[in-house]
């Protein structure tokens, strides 16, 4: 099933949950060609067998086909607690949309939809997520849990997220990451969604806020949310053009051609002492354009959860 006539057909973004489902069985169908090959057939309804485990449960049938061990999974079990988070700040809402479709994201659909089809994997695997949403202020929270009706009241409020225009909100990211980690209580996986544009610039508290996260020996997994060609490479028409801040209302009017190298040289610097930081403490960051679909969400999210559990 094509996925953008399904956007289309449901109007943009209204039917989160079904657009974050074809996302995941995109995914899957493609597996077969990656690391995860034998997984993908039956990953709903098993786990990968830990050396140790009991031998009760593996599938041996599975295990014909595949030539892994996998054990049953059972409506009761949980293995995985996941907090997702979700920076909704107005630099978030770049570049303006006005009809949403897979070719056509800005930094909060393409947050808001890899949201969601991570939902609809843990949801599948029976496992148990949480939201936290945050600006300026710390605008919504919710606890890890499984059920269906959690389920839905998070897709809900993503759906909401992206239909309600934040003007002027600044990002107030470290002071409402403690808030977020002091929340979390049980071993969790954390995903944090951001640009990493900050009002609060001060870039020793922002990790201090994210090894807080860490505590609790929760791991952290830092999608850093940007628009390579208007973020990164500065690919603007060469004529004068006024750029505006928009979480804090500052303008500068300029040719994008004259500061374009210049500017595209501190970018990358900025984006490579992240990443450096990040690794200092042990924090797995993902660069995530936003025009190179959800492959690399979906797959760092595997990777993690072989490691985790």
């Amino acid at each position: 099933m094509n996925l953008q006539n399904e956007l289309n057909k449901a109007g943009g973004f209204k039917n989160l949950e079904h657009l974050a489902k074809q996302v995941v069985e995109g995914f899957i169908s493609g597996m077969h060609k990656s690391p995860f090959h034998g997984f993908s057939a039956e990953f709903a309804e098993h786990k990968i067998y830990n050396q140790g485990e009991s031998t009760r449960h593996i599938d041996w049938k599975l295990f014909a086909k595949t030539d892994k061990l996998y054990t049953k999974r059972y409506d009761d079990e949980t293995n995985l607690r996941c907090h997702i988070i979700l920076d909704n700040s107005s630099s978030m809402h770049y570049p303006k949309v006005s009809n949403f479709s897979i070719d056509n994201l800005n930094k909060i659909a393409f947050s808001a939809l890899a949201s969601a089809s991570l939902m609809h994997i843990l949801k599948k695997q029976r496992d148990a997520v949480g939201l936290s949403i945050y600006s300026d202020n710390y605008d919504f929270y919710a606890p890890e849990k499984g059920s269906d009706r959690h389920h839905q009241m998070l897709i809900h409020q993503l759906e909401n997220t992206l239909h309600t225009k934040e003007e002027s909100k600044q990002t107030e990211t470290y002071t409402y990451l403690h808030q977020i980690a002091e929340k979390i209580h049980r071993r969790s996986l954390i995903f944090l969604f951001t640009d990493m544009f900050q009002t609060e610039t001060n870039e020793d508290k922002l990790f201090e806020a994210l090894r807080h996260l860490k505590h609790n020996k929760h791991e952290v997994v830092l999608f850093h949310v940007y628009d390579k060609e208007k973020e990164l490479t500065f690919d603007f028409e060469n004529k004068p053009k006024r750029f505006i801040d928009v979480e804090t209302g500052e303008h500068v009017n300029l040719y994008a051609q004259s500061v374009k190298e210049n500017y595209s040289y501190a970018v990358e610097v900025y984006f490579k002492n992240l990443k450096l930081k990040c690794l200092q403490y042990q924090i797995k960051y993902v660069q995530s354009d936003i025009n190179q679909g959800f492959n690399k969400i979906l797959t760092t999210y595997m990777i993690e959860r072989q490691k985790f559990i």
